[in-house]
This record gives structure tokens, sequence and C-alpha cells, in this order.
């Protein structure tokens, strides 16, 4: 894994202000996060700043402050974007009486969702810890557990294997390969898609009884 920013910021100072009811203001804030993840693609973080993450959404820095009090409680919203579009991609693959059909499919839409904007996702990568907080908007975690359990149920383990830990040890491997394919600067999705496929894979079938 890429190494992670250390000094996590204190919860209070991440959250946005308040939340956007009005559409106009909806947009507002999709306007404010979507120029943060351009000027992350564009210009890294020696650019990433409230008034140029402003500037880029068309919008005053006053209007920002509205909704977000810094830098990284934008960072914290834009992850809660990405980590949505990881889970909904996870959740829209079809179940199959094939657990290795729909794990595959599964790998597919993360691999997918690393590369489609390869750029972001590496620096996400690097500041996630420290803008996160343990009450974490999307629990991305826990949440694919719920969709994952079903599934590598489906798989036959061991009897005495944890169904938990298998799941969690499954989304490590997945995550450390894609970290990896980020710090490397990758781009080949099926390459990386096929190294996560094997992985995984071998790490079930391992476990299920001959």
């Amino acid at each position: 894994m890429p190494t992670r920013l250390q000094n996590p910021i204190p919860v209070s100072v991440v959250f946005p202000r308040k939340r956007p009811l009005q559409s106009r203001a909806v947009a507002t804030v999709a306007a404010i996060i979507e120029a943060a993840a351009h000027i992350l693609e564009k210009d890294g973080l020696d650019g990433y700043s409230t008034n140029a993450i402003a500037e880029r959404a068309g919008v005053s820095i006053g209007s920002l402050y509205q909704y977000f009090p810094n830098k990284d409680a934008i960072t914290r919203a834009l992850i809660a974007r990405e980590s949505r579009s990881l889970l909904d991609a996870i959740a829209t693959v079809p179940q199959s009486e094939d657990w290795r059909a729909t794990i595959n499919d599964m790998i597919r839409a993360a691999a997918d969702h690393q590369l489609r904007r390869p750029g972001l996702a590496r620096l996400i990568d690097a500041v996630e810890s420290r803008v996160s907080g343990p009450a974490s908007e999307v629990d991305t975690r826990s949440d694919l557990t719920v969709l994952l359990r079903p599934v590598i149920a489906q798989s036959g383990i061991e009897p005495g294997e944890s169904l938990d830990e298998v799941v969690a040890d499954v989304l490590t491997i997945t995550r450390a390969l894609s970290d990896a394919a980020g710090s490397r600067h990758e781009t080949d999705r099926m390459a990386l898609e096929h190294r996560i496929r094997r992985a995984v894979l071998g790490y079930l079938e391992f476990g299920v009884p001959e």
C-alpha cells in the first residue's frame, strides 16, 4: 500500500458546515466537490486550496465556506462520493448461482472504479486516513462486507473458518492490489482485474475442502 499521511485531523473540522437542501445548493456543493477532484487530478496536492477549488467551481470563497470549513472537509466529501460510487457499482452486480462468476463481476467493478480516474484514486488513497474520522459518512468496508458475505458463504469455505475474517481478507487483498496499481500509475484495467482475481480466487479456493 502507498504510505498514508500521519496525524489524522479531528473529526469536528472535517464535517461540512451545513447540508444543502435546495436544488441550487445541492448543485453548488456538487460543483465544489467535482472542482476538488479536478484540481487533485490536474495539479495534485500542491495546487489544492480552497481558493483554487472555489475558482474552478465558479463560486465565491464565501459560498464555499458556507458548506465546508476547510479543504479537508471538501476532501472528505469527495472520498464519500467516490465510496458511494464504488458501493453502487458493487451493489448492482447480478447475483449468480455460480459464486465465482459473481466474485469476478465484483472484482471487475472494483478495478473499473480504481482506474476510471486513476490519478484521483491515487491521491485519495494518499490522504484518506488523514481526513477520514471514525464517524465516517460512508462506512465502505462495512457496506462491502454486507455485500460480500452471502457470495463468499456460497464458496463452501472450511467450517472452521470465520466468514467475517475471510471477507475481511478478501477486502484487504483487493485494496492492497488496487493501491499498488495506483502507486505505480497503472491504467490497464484488465491487468489489474486479472491480478485481483488470481489472488482472491486462489485464496478462496484454497479454503474450500476437496
